[in-house]
């Protein structure tokens, strides 16, 4: 039984101020992350401003009951007889991939008046090749995460303890569904298991034609295990081949794109801070949700650095930063983040009350010269500090902090 409606406000604000603007508003990420509530949600508040319901078209397309409809002629139709002369209608199109000629359907529905389209997909392809061709410029991406920290806690109602609710963070999942019905722990498994084989059967092995279903899995494994640490297609390669698994650089770059588009994986590029350049070697890669890597590699406590670093640098992209690992000279900093113009600087450390570890974890913002905000944050429960410009601040406060600014 349905227990609750996990509120997710900044996506839904993000429709809201894209509310009776003549371009399609395509919403992505991977499988259920919450996109299809996401629309319900959004029409909810269209009902609450006395939309009717004429004026409201939603369609599931992983519903059996409208695989007629997967038939763009049929689709098309259904839709523009129930459009409303003089009146706007909201069409909503879920999972809107599984359609024939998609593309066309919404540059037709796009270019008649009072129609405000809204699709959503689980797969980054869905904004390449002829979609992008057809509709540049006519559209914008509002890519969808699983909850954030902060949901999370406002979710479980833990605002009294953050520290245990993060805990519970990172075993129990972030993908909402686990938070909205009451699952137990198997359960749960069941789940991200068949999380995961959906998207590599579904999202990466059937997309690009291949039946290697164990290689795939076995990357996506590899690179849970080594999430914040740099990679390369060739360290890649040479690790599976070592392990008896035979596979070419070529096959594994395929694959680390797919693996890339359903979602299920982030790659973090590398930017070199002094010469203001991208680098094209030893990217970074982080997990959409620590519980779903864990279903893989079980859980550990070794690598809790890399694990904050992974949900910081998931929060980064949730609020609309590009984010770039840094280089300057033959020290890193964690991430780089870009918005309008302007930058950022963030360390990410489990703890740094060992000496040693916080003069290693300041050294490389001593050797970048310019006067961007620079921040180290950690899970020590000390109070705000400043290390010659340089806030340290606790990384959960940092994650709960509702005045963050959104910059998508």
């Amino acid at each position: 039984m349905r227990d609750k409606t996990i509120k997710r406000q900044h996506y839904v604000d993000r429709l809201i101020s894209y509310k009776n603007i003549q371009i399609i508003k395509i919403i992505t990420g991977v499988r259920r992350c919450g996109k299809s509530t996401l629309l319900q949600l959004y029409i909810d508040h269209l009902r609450k401003e006395d939309i009717r319901e004429e004026q409201i078209i939603f369609i599931n397309f992983e519903d059996y009951d409208n695989r007629d409809l997967c038939n763009p002629e049929a689709l098309h139709k259904h839709i523009t007889d129930r459009l409303i002369d003089g009146a706007w209608t909201y069409v909503f199109l879920d999972e809107v991939q599984m359609v024939t000629d998609f593309q066309r359907v919404m540059d037709s529905l796009f270019i008649r008046p009072n129609v405000d389209l809204y699709v959503t997909g689980s797969n980054a392809s869905l904004l390449g090749g002829e979609l992008a061709t057809m509709l540049g410029g006519r559209y914008i991406e509002i890519h969808m995460l699983p909850l954030s920290f902060g949901e999370y806690v406002e979710a479980t109602e833990q605002q009294g303890n953050v520290s245990a609710a993060y805990s519970g963070y990172l075993s129990t999942s972030s993908f909402p569904y686990i938070h909205t019905y009451g699952v137990t722990a198997a359960q749960r498994k069941d789940y991200l298991d068949a999380i995961l084989n959906t998207i590599i059967v579904k999202d990466v092995a059937s997309r690009i034609g291949t039946t290697d279903v164990l290689m795939i899995k076995r990357i996506v494994r590899f690179i849970c295990d080594s999430i914040g640490s740099p990679l390369s297609t060739k360290k890649i390669t040479d690790t599976m081949n070592s392990d008896g698994l035979k596979v070419t650089w070529q096959s594994v770059e395929r694959y680390l794109s797919a693996l890339q588009e359903s979602f299920i994986i982030y790659q973090a590029k590398r930017y070199n801070i002094k010469g203001r350049q991208h680098l094209r070697t030893l990217e970074k890669y982080y997990v959409v949700d620590l519980a779903l890597r864990s279903t893989l590699i079980g859980s550990r406590t070794t690598d809790m650095g890399h694990v904050l670093e992974n949900i910081i640098y998931l929060e980064l992209i949730r609020r609309g930063f590009d984010v770039y690992v840094g280089k300057i000279g033959a020290l890193e900093v964690d991430f780089i983040a870009f918005s309008h113009g302007e930058i950022t600087y963030f360390q990410v450390a489990e703890t740094v009350r060992n000496h040693e570890t916080l003069v290693r974890e300041l050294a490389p913002f001593k050797k970048i010269d310019d006067h961007w905000p620079k921040y180290l944050l950690t899970r020590d429960e000390d109070p705000e500090e400043y290390y010659d410009g340089v806030k340290k601040l606790n990384a959960l406060t940092w994650l709960m902090d509702k005045s963050a600014v959104y910059q998508g």
